[in-house]
């Protein structure tokens, strides 16, 4: 999916705060937002803070919460991102898959909040209605952050980007290794044996030896025709000779 169709990450955002049918309040913030009134945004786990400028030249607080996926939870996704080639890729490359909720949805989980329930909204200011237009504005300029950088509604989820990159380069790595040894076990392992020893019928004992013959080990040398190879300086011949004489000498005690 290339980038001009991905989805727009701050439409899904707002379309869910604004369930809040609050127009006033989110007026009020937008005209915040667009005027630079958010003079700082700070994304960490579970908390956006903002810092805003109001009318009368005070600056207050707005926090904006959700829950976190937990260790386990992110475990499960990275595994599952790692394992598409193409979730690995894009993500490497800076982007979000655009199916990526559909992911999350297998494990019961959701990029943004999916109700109002599920998220939390508080200012420094004294007003009595919540969310205020600190609130709103802060609103605004985080989903705007979203579109810029996706990989803030991961950090705000409570995995950061460098964490979440290095964890699929160690989930591919893994993959890979596992399959490479699979490989090897798979050519290195020894085909079964024949069972030579209890193939076909016996073989009778070899003859005893004539009294006063004498069994010499190169006998077999002298029944074939010359070999005509040399090692060194020496005839082939003349060394299987020497071994087998060798090889034949009763240990010495």
């Amino acid at each position: 999916m290339s980038r001009a169709h991905r989805p727009q990450w701050s439409e899904q955002f707002l379309g869910m705060l604004e369930a809040l049918r609050m127009p006033t309040q989110f007026q009020q913030g937008r005209r915040y937002a667009r005027g630079g009134r958010v003079r700082s945004l700070a994304i960490s786990t579970s908390v956006v803070t903002g810092l805003v400028v109001d009318d009368d030249g005070e600056t207050y607080r707005a926090r904006i919460a959700v829950r976190a996926f937990s260790a386990a939870d992110w475990h499960r996704v990275e595994r599952a991102l790692a394992a598409e080639a193409i979730h690995a890729a894009e993500l490497l490359a800076g982007h979000l898959p655009g199916d990526l909720d559909g992911l999350l949805a297998g494990f019961g989980l959701s990029l943004f909040p999916a109700d109002l329930s599920e998220i939390a909204l508080d200012c420094s200011c004294d007003a009595w209605h919540k969310p205020c237009g600190h609130v709103t504005a802060t609103c605004y300029v985080l989903a705007e952050s979203f579109d810029a950088d996706p990989f803030g509604i991961l950090a705000w989820r409570g995995r950061g980007r460098e964490e979440l990159l290095d964890n699929l380069r160690a989930h591919r790595v893994s993959a890979i290794g596992h399959v490479l040894a699979g490989a090897a076990r798979q050519e290195s392992a020894p085909e079964e044996p024949a069972d030579f020893w209890t193939a076909g019928p016996r073989m009778s004992p070899p003859p005893a030896a004539v009294p006063g013959s004498v069994r010499r080990p190169d006998a077999l040398l002298e029944q074939l025709d010359p070999l005509g190879l040399t090692a060194g300086r020496f005839d082939v011949t003349d060394l299987l000779t020497a071994a087998y004489r060798e090889l034949s000498r009763p240990p010495s005690t």
